[in-house]
């Protein structure tokens, strides 16, 4: 390991191998079965740091992967025998300018940290909804809704400092690296690893109405009725919801409906009235800390399970009817004690995100609402992760004809079964993420990674 000890006298971060003290913990992902034995793992401080992890893996013939928060249970930020580079110890940081309303973002960062440092100045930005995932990745390269996405649309519309495949570092945004600025805005990783995050900030009140409100079986005809009535008549950009098909702690099947008013709890129970009127079992949603917002779904995504996702579109032919078969499925396939099988439906208003032309950026638009299916299973295997796969892909079926042509959200689809390279998916999968923006992906693609050093997640061939 010759190669490794030239590396360390230049690195000024953590060098992490198999047999330190540390290593289990540097390997560990939010799912359980993600985690990979990688060969070294690269606790970067800076974009140097980076460009001499990428230099050094390329000549010791090592994969790579890249970590933000490692939320993507594909394993896609994991490497076996590979390099992963870390971003999460030192690249975490935060620091906003209130004048311009920017906020410059680490690649490691998680929302947590950005929510709480925005909103200091009363600003926030359109982020996650779970507040433990990475800026990265996980969530503004590949497109990035969130409860503020019906005001401010996508996160993708972002500054970025970029280190390239081959090691050079790039500043790109509108006009310097234009090419690769639009490729980054809904491609993921495809191109190197973004140290820095430029983010366009919004003023943004202090306090929110937000919560659970809960129902039992008996309600769901009236619900799935009365939101699709609310979702078809076109939510305010102050109003999103995101309704999911479970079990309580007590075994039971129940619909959570998780809503946001971007104003009062006055304000908050006027709009969601329609709701309320049908008398739920629990009503938990109150006027919070904006900062707050994006930790009330930590309970369903906890770090540490097994877990396996999938997600889809929703055509917009989808009936109450038919969801009702979907939430008499999800709990079917639910087994308490053995697995957890959840379906979301992401009523977030997409006016903003739409009204994006769609060559603006590589993330494709015509968008509709996001379906989600969340499996988590109490045991590790082979046989478990079969569980979890089947019970997924056959919720997610149900809402396409040919599921196989129904993509969905690229942070939700992928799908890394039965790969070569685990953590990423085959060339027609990413043809059909990309649609019309993939032959310009390919060049972009060509210019900055023609070795396909980066070849997680969706990956981009490049053009001939």
């Amino acid at each position: 390991m010759s190669d490794l000890q030239a590396l360390k006298t230049t690195f000024k971060g953590d060098l992490v191998q198999p047999g330190d003290p540390e290593y289990d913990q540097a390997i560990a992902r939010w799912a359980k079965n993600a985690a990979r034995k990688a060969a070294v793992v690269a606790f970067v401080k800076d974009a140097e740091d980076v460009a001499s992890a990428i230099a050094y893996a390329r000549q010791a013939g090592l994969p790579i992967a890249i970590k933000g928060g490692g939320h993507n249970p594909s394993a896609a930020s994991s490497s076996e025998g590979g390099l992963v580079i870390d971003l999460s110890r030192y690249l975490a940081g935060v620091r906003v300018d209130a004048d311009k309303k920017l906020a410059y973002v680490g690649g490691g960062a998680i929302w947590e940290t950005v929510d709480k440092a925005a909103i200091e100045y009363g600003l926030a930005t359109v982020g996650g909804t779970v507040n433990h995932v990475s800026a990265h990745a996980a969530l503004i390269l590949g497109g990035g809704y969130g409860w503020l996405s019906g005001a401010y649309g996508l996160a993708v519309d972002n500054l970025a400092t970029v280190v390239t495949a081959d090691g050079s570092v790039l500043t790109a945004n509108e006009s310097e690296n234009a090419d690769l600025f639009w490729g980054i805005r809904g491609a993921g990783s495809n191109f190197g690893v973004v140290t820095e995050f430029v983010l366009q900030l919004h003023p943004q009140r202090r306090t929110v109405f937000a919560g659970p409100i809960i129902f039992s079986p008996d309600k769901l005809e009236q619900l799935l009725d009365v939101v699709q009535t609310w979702w078809t008549k076109g939510p305010s950009e102050k109003e999103a919801m995101l309704q999911v098909f479970t079990r309580g702690p007590d075994g039971q099947p129940c619909i959570v409906c998780f809503v946001f008013y971007n104003g009062s709890e006055e304000e908050g129970r006027q709009a969601y009235k329609f709701l309320l009127d049908l008398g739920p079992v629990a009503v938990m949603a109150k006027e919070m800390p904006y900062e707050e917002l994006n930790a009330l779904q930590n309970p369903i995504a906890r770090p540490g399970q097994n877990a396996y996702m999938k997600g889809a579109f929703m055509p917009p032919s989808c009936t109450p009817a038919h969801l009702a078969h979907v939430f008499a499925r999800a709990t079917a396939l639910s087994v308490p004690g053995a697995y957890a099988v959840n379906a979301l439906l992401e009523y977030f208003p997409l006016r903003a995100a739409n009204a994006v032309p769609d060559g603006a950026t590589a993330y494709v638009r015509g968008l509709t609402a996001n379906v989600l299916c969340l499996a988590i299973a109490a045991d590790e295997g082979a046989e478990a992760q079969k569980y979890m796969q089947d019970a997924a892909r056959e919720l997610i079926g149900m809402f396409a004809e040919r599921p196989e042509e129904n993509m969905g959200y690229g942070n939700y689809s992928p799908d890394s079964d039965a790969l070569a390279n685990e953590g990423s998916v085959p060339t027609d999968k990413a043809k059909l993420l990309f649609r019309t923006n993939y032959p310009r992906l390919q060049q972009i693609k060509k210019r900055y990674d023609p070795d396909m050093v980066f070849n997680k997640w969706f990956v981009i061939t490049p053009a001939a």
